[in-house]
């Protein structure tokens, strides 16, 4: 398979802060690009992809050789973007396992080992996403939202594990909502992000 260039914000090593993986260690490869336009993204500076350096898959893998984790999250911007499957075969032939966080906007075009499927009101996602997703996680930004996530429970497979996540500068009015609407609906979970409260990348 001819490898391809992916336009690369940052490669890190972290801690996974929100979902089902957190707390586990991982190298994170945010690819820039983003045409959802979510108001409140907190990373709004990928959105422009000719901002940013374009590296070939095996030039992104030599990156990650730092940490020990075999765990990579590739999440953007919107990675699903880009055509994957070069990134994912090298990974996977380095042993590493491959999360992707998306959208869902754009047909997902490479092998993953677990799919974080976090829909926008500002961009709708295609059905190929909601087979595909191992975990739903809605942004809960007002009381609307709740409803909003119902009608995605729907739609994601039975074995798709669902989080509540509030939006980072609304938390304090939010999470109370969400800690009242999981007791109630205990098939949902609340995300947290850990990684902010600890404040590392």
């Amino acid at each position: 398979m001819p490898d391809q260039k992916y336009p690369v914000m940052e490669i890190f090593y972290t801690l996974q802060g929100e979902g089902e993986w957190s707390g586990h260690a991982a190298h994170f490869i945010r690819l820039a690009g983003c045409d959802v336009g979510c108001v409140w993204c907190d990373v709004k500076e990928s959105w422009d992809a000719s901002a940013f350096p374009n590296f070939t898959s095996e030039e992104i893998a030599d990156q990650l050789e730092e940490g020990s984790s075999d765990l990579v999250v590739i999440t953007g911007g919107e990675p699903a973007m880009y055509d994957l499957n070069s990134l994912c075969q090298l990974l996977h032939e380095r042993n590493y396992r491959i999360h992707i966080e998306t959208s869902g906007a754009y047909e997902l075009k490479g092998n993953f080992d677990w799919v974080c499927f976090s829909p926008k009101k500002f961009k709708k996602p295609i059905e190929q996403i909601f087979s595909l997703a191992h975990e739903l996680k809605i942004i809960v930004y007002n009381k609307s939202d709740f409803e909003w996530a119902e009608n995605y429970k729907g739609e994601v497979n039975a074995d798709c594990k669902l989080f509540l996540q509030p939006e980072w500068d609304r938390k304090t009015d939010v999470y109370p909502l969400i800690v009242e609407y999981v007791k109630k609906q205990p098939e949902w979970q609340i995300s947290v992000q850990t990684h902010k409260y600890l404040n590392i990348p």
